[in-house]
């Protein structure tokens, strides 16, 4: 039998994954930031983040208009959540949970050598209404040496979701899918 819940707790069924580190550089320092609000626009390499600013690497994702999405794994969950809830304008993340920062080929910020794959973007659009930021990928890193590859999802109160089993329907959706996916 159905149930009410909350309505403030609905974002709790749909919350996205999987949970990324946004690196930023403000011409000067790295940052990261933890994200679970993201979203892929269609199949193209444009997605947005939901962040504005509360967070430290906002100034620097309006200044720059750069910055690399790093995908964790679920073997950093304790890296992720500490990065989440600490500040960027006192706390050298780098340094403190002791990340590797790696040059990129095309934006300053940087790739994050513990993490299982990098997409460096642009900023093409802010919506500040709605704390959006539209980004394109310019270039995308996976390291297939990694043993650990499975993602962690938030569902958005403090518990996480890790990747299960792949289910493969890619000839039922063959018509539907871009040439080449």
């Amino acid at each position: 039998m159905m149930e009410k819940m909350p309505i403030g707790k609905a974002f709790t069924l749909m919350e996205p994954g999987p949970v990324v580190l946004v690196t930023t550089k403000d011409g000067e320092k790295n940052n990261i930031m933890t994200i679970s609000w993201t979203m892929v626009m269609d199949f193209t390499p444009v997605f947005a983040i939901t962040t504005g600013p509360w967070n430290y690497s906002y100034a620097a994702l309006q200044q720059m208009r750069e910055c690399v999405i790093a995908i964790p794994t679920v073997d950093l969950i304790d890296t992720i959540v500490g990065i989440g809830t600490c500040s960027g304008s006192d706390t050298d993340k780098f340094g403190k949970f002791g990340l590797t920062p790696l040059h990129g080929g095309f934006v300053g910020a940087p790739l994050i050598k513990e993490c299982l794959a990098n997409i460096e973007c642009t900023v093409v659009d802010i919506i500040e209404k709605h704390n959006i930021i539209v980004l394109e990928s310019v270039a995308a890193w996976f390291d297939h040496t990694r043993q650990e590859q499975r993602t962690l999802h938030a569902v958005g109160d403090g518990t996480f979701i890790v990747d299960g089993e792949r289910l493969d329907r890619k000839r039922m959706m063959r018509s539907k899918l871009p040439d080449g996916i």
